[in-house]
């Protein structure tokens, strides 16, 4: 099904001839090197002139991945703020439906199971097949589903459709930072993650306010304010999973070859090329590695499950995203114990938090890219500050709300950085290490085992805990305390990780330089993108260009 070029890439001179032969009009000042001056093929361009290709690839990927980001995740998160919507009018999820407590817990955390279950073969069906088709399927079957939730009738409903939901969503978070491994060197990867990954703030922000105005159509066309909201977002989803067919591209070729289609390819629209002319050969040179791919095996996945390193990180994430999932769909809720807000206020006092959450990721996440040897530190900053944030939620004074509400903006704020730091350690711990399976696998046990979190915030906390959730001055003390210690598990997990790598170091494993990376050509293994991750690149340009 995938398409593939119609001559295999292969890390010989004659592509470096070639590409000498295809560059045109460097100036001789250009030449000689970026930051080492070694003077070696993947060194022969200006910092700038490297720039320049990568803000095009930003300009062809990063926007796409924005807005698919932006409608899968309101889809997946606005069953938290239908919960409240129109409550004055008994037109909210839960009175409508009927619904207990512990029904929306066990709805909520059923997507978690199916995610988890799903996440790994969707991200290793990914690497089979063609990146940007898998990628639009996803965005095109979490539409439908989400379309049909305007249907929902009784709980056993909205459970088979959460269910279903975490189903066609999986693959899609680890497959995105998979994604960007066939264009980007590791150093890089954090900025555009949490580019993208701004989405979900704004996303989150924007369903909280836009929520206002689906209560204002409430009753309209014998729909109720909930049920337009799930229906806009499901339909807007499958128009953008069809059009991601013609925007996104494929991994990239070697400079002169040929992308063919095969089998079921050729119903499909042709693959657009991310970079075109002079610019493919200088991406070329700059991430040569990227080019070497290498259909996997399961000796292959068997040596990146079998990997230690997955583990701290998976312990990282688990925290993290736990606690982040926990205030995105119980953030209303949480605000609702403060004081007596309405349904209205509800929403417009969510949207906050992740604007705190968004400023942070635009902040910090470049810094985590320029000094990439200290991704830990960052992290365990970030953490620091959530923590300091659910504590102050949760004990000051009842009397003063607005203290407490100060807490939950400083959760969003912490919270930022964390998954895209994660995910970007990820990557550049398993790219060097494995390969492209490597990030493909590692990408998805991280993100679908450190999901696990959000089962345990969605169905045994907040409203799941009834006992935590009773009214009064110490409601939902307990549940934040336990989010406090996830949080400081997700500290130790990120200082452990970052003994044993100096410890044991990240060496790539004998399958990557024995099979299509030979020892004559272990050096551009190394390409030029390498070697200049051995060193921090600074804060000159920091958030101009990169």
């Amino acid at each position: 099904m995938a398409e593939v070029s119609q001559v295999a890439p292969r890390p010989k001179s004659d592509h470096g001839k070639l590409v000498h032969d295809t560059v045109v009009g460097e100036s001789s000042h250009d030449l000689g090197g970026e930051e080492n001056g070694s003077g070696t093929d993947e060194d022969l361009y200006s910092v700038e002139r490297v720039e320049r290709v990568y803000r095009n690839l930003d300009l062809r990927i990063i926007p796409a991945f924005w807005v698919l980001y932006f409608l899968c995740s309101a889809i997946r998160s606005n069953i938290g703020i239908a919960q409240t919507m129109n409550k004055d009018d008994g037109h909210d999820l839960m009175t409508m439906l009927g619904l207990s407590a512990k029904d929306t817990s066990t709805a909520l955390a059923l997507f978690y199971v199916s995610y988890v279950l799903f996440d790994l073969p969707s991200n290793l069906i990914m690497s089979r097949l063609s990146p940007r088709v898998w990628m639009a399927r996803i965005v095109f079957a979490v539409g439908i589903v989400g379309a049909c939730f305007t249907a929902v009738r009784d709980a056993w409903s909205v459970k088979l459709l959460r269910f279903l939901l975490g189903l066609v969503v999986a693959g899609m978070w680890p497959g995105m930072a998979y994604y960007l491994t066939l264009f980007y060197p590791p150093s890089r990867t954090g900025k555009r993650i949490g580019m993208y990954f701004t989405a979900a703030q704004v996303s989150a922000s924007v369903v909280g306010l836009v929520s206002a105005g689906f209560q204002k159509m409430d009753g309209i066309g014998g729909l109720v304010g909930f049920q337009w909201m799930f229906l806009v977002y499901g339909l807007l989803a499958v128009v953008l999973g069809v059009i991601l067919l013609w925007w996104l591209p494929d991994r990239p070729l070697p400079p002169g070859e040929i992308r063919v289609k095969k089998g079921l390819m050729k119903f499909l629209p042709a693959t657009p090329e991310a970079l075109k002319g002079e610019d493919s050969v200088v991406h070329y040179h700059d991430l040569r590695r990227v080019y070497y791919h290498r259909p996997w095996n399961l000796k292959d996945l068997a040596a990146v499950l079998s990997d230690w390193r997955l583990w701290p990180l998976t312990l990282m994430y688990f925290g993290v995203v736990g606690v982040g999932i926990g205030t995105q769909l119980y953030g209303t809720v949480i605000i609702s114990g403060i004081d007596d807000f309405t349904g209205i206020q509800l929403s417009l006092l969510f949207a906050p938090i992740w604007i705190m959450d968004l400023i942070a990721i635009l902040i910090v996440t470049p810094l985590s890219d320029r000094f990439h040897r200290f991704r830990a530190l960052f992290f365990s900053c970030s953490v620091c500050i959530q923590i300091a944030g659910l504590l102050t939620n949760t004990f000051a004074p009842h009397s003063r709300p607005w203290a407490r509400y100060g807490g939950l903006l400083m959760v969003g704020f912490g919270l930022g950085p964390t998954v895209p730091i994660t995910m970007a350690w990820t990557g550049e711990i398993f790219q060097k290490r494995h390969g492209e399976v490597g990030v493909a696998a590692a990408s998805a046990l991280v993100s679908g085992l450190g999901n696990l979190g959000s089962i345990m915030t969605t169905y045994a906390l907040y409203t799941g805990w009834p006992e935590d959730a009773a009214s009064g001055p110490r409601q939902y003390r307990k549940s934040n305390l336990v989010m406090v210690g996830i949080l400081c598990m997700s500290i130790f997990s990120s200082a452990v990780m970052s003994l044993l790598l100096m410890v044991f170091g990240n060496k790539a494993s004998g399958k990557i330089l024995q099979s299509g990376v030979t020892s004559e050509a272990s050096s551009e293994y190394e390409d030029g993108a390498a070697r200049r991750e051995r060193t921090q690149r600074g804060l000159s340009r920091l958030w101009g260009r990169k």
